[in-house]
């Protein structure tokens, strides 16, 4: 068994941390509010220990460490679920404030030592690590900081395991603190030179998912962590039901990042739809390959007309032709050759699972290697120059223990991923990658993916 350790950091990551055991432990039949085993299928314990230790009472847990500065969070958590278990609740005295300098050089670094025990008792528990997946955003004060200090630890530790990061990314459409720019700006070298996968996610993607697809008003971000989840459910389903096609961490990593560091990806989930709208629906594959395809089924604001894909993977879930997947897929590449770079020549490719998601027939996961991202990356390093420019805020961080230089060398940083994405579009590099392909399929009558039929009715 290949397991993994999660790490859910910060407000932001907690809360998508919460709505992601929600989604897995009803797919594994786990009752989320007692840990008890109610499932009806062999299928949903075969692969359960991926993400999930058992005790010798037939309960299970989470395997993951929740971390945060201040105890609100923690203490919120410890109170909704018994999946969580309670040594793995690590909080600090008094929050980081939004400010990156404190979660990495003060109040962050006072908790660092209980996050790696903790983790360390987790890794030690299990027969084969394959990684880590931390779950953060790079806009708070602890998100941001303290991550960047796990990041450094569990690469110099745990040197041959994956670290897969799950990012909110600031969007200033939907800003709510004036610092966001240089928090982010200050994460990205953690991100560059310590993650190997990077999944970014945007708010303002996912408040426009809400409103334009699901046709709902959002007041809270309950709906947008849900998708999320989705989304994270979707990449890790190979990881958790059994196929021909074992897809782990590392065989993502090798096939989709093509240099080690272009590893910034964008996840994309369908269908993304109300019930009214899934009446008039044909629910076809190919309505779902069209779907993922779409920039408004993407979680991060970008256009992926308005660069090149370096290698893209659809993950379906579902009874589906897998040649018609292939085929389906193969011909999205072709009648799109332009937005393909043309150095790798294999590069998108799909993966299948008979087990459907919660309350859905089928569905699909899109995961996109894309130069369109510098886009995102140059609207970070503009937020952060026009401040830095001025020095605004700056004594925030300068007074915890930061130099300026320190910003000035992250800027160097943020703008070398933008030239190296620019370089791949140009064809200036060459490499080869491509997802695995095959089709993970697994026949078993007995499962039925019980649920409501659509989690975003009012109703």
């Amino acid at each position: 068994m290949r397991e993994i350790v999660t790490l859910q950091i910060g407000g932001a990551g907690n809360a998508i941390g919460d709505a992601f055991w929600h989604v897995i432990s009803h797919e594994h039949g786990v009752d989320y509010a007692s840990g008890r085993f109610g499932g009806t299928s062999p299928l949903q314990l075969e692969r359960i220990n991926v993400f999930f230790n058992a005790t010798a009472s037939r309960r299970f847990y989470a395997r993951t460490i929740i971390i945060d500065t201040e105890a609100s969070t923690i203490q919120r958590l410890n109170s909704s679920s018994q999946l969580y278990r309670p040594e793995n609740f690590v909080a600090g005295s008094e929050s980081a404030g939004n400010n990156y300098a404190r979660g990495y050089h003060t109040d962050g670094a006072e908790i660092l030592e209980q996050a790696l025990d903790n983790t360390r008792r987790e890794v030690e528990s299990v027969d084969s690590l394959q990684g880590f997946q931390l779950l953060h955003s790079i806009g708070g004060g602890t998100g941001s900081g303290l991550t960047s200090l796990i990041m450094e630890a569990l690469v110099e530790q745990y040197p041959d395991n994956l670290l897969c990061n799950y990012v909110t990314i600031p969007s200033p459409n939907m800003s709510q603190v004036v610092v966001e720019p240089y928090n982010a700006l200050l994460s990205f070298p953690a991100l560059v030179n310590n993650s190997h996968l990077t999944f970014c996610l945007d708010n303002e993607a996912l408040f426009q998912i809400c409103n334009r697809n699901l046709k709902i008003k959002v007041s809270g971000y309950e709906h947008i962590n849900h998708i999320v989840a989705l989304t994270m459910s979707g990449i890790t389903t190979c990881l958790r039901f059994p196929g021909q096609l074992n897809a782990g961490l590392r065989k993502i990593y090798v096939n989709m990042v093509p240099f080690p560091r272009l590893h910034f990806l964008i996840p994309g989930f369908a269908p993304l739809v109300t019930c009214k709208q899934q009446q008039f629906s044909k629910g076809t594959v190919s309505e779902l390959v069209q779907q993922i395809f779409s920039s408004n089924n993407l979680l991060c604001a970008i256009d992926l007309r308005r660069g090149k894909l370096l290698t893209a993977a659809g993950i379906f879930r579902g009874r589906m032709s897998p040649r018609e997947v292939d085929q389906l897929m193969t011909g999205v590449r072709n009648k799109n050759i332009n937005n393909f770079v043309d150095w790798i020549p294999n590069n998108i490719k799909t993966a299948i699972c008979d087990i459907p998601p919660r309350g859905l027939k089928m569905s699909a996961t899109f995961i996109g290697n894309t130069t369109a991202i510098q886009s995102l990356f140059q609207r970070l390093l503009d937020g952060s120059a026009v401040m830095l420019r001025r020095k605004a805020h700056l004594h925030w961080y300068t007074g915890e223990g930061m130099e300026e230089q320190e910003f000035i060398d992250a800027q160097q940083e943020l703008q070398a991923i933008i030239d190296d994405y620019r370089c791949s579009a140009e064809g200036e590099d060459s490499g080869g990658g491509g997802f695995a392909s095959g089709s993970g399929s697994h026949d078993d009558s007995n499962y039925e993916a019980a649920g409501p039929r659509c989690q975003y009715c009012p109703e």
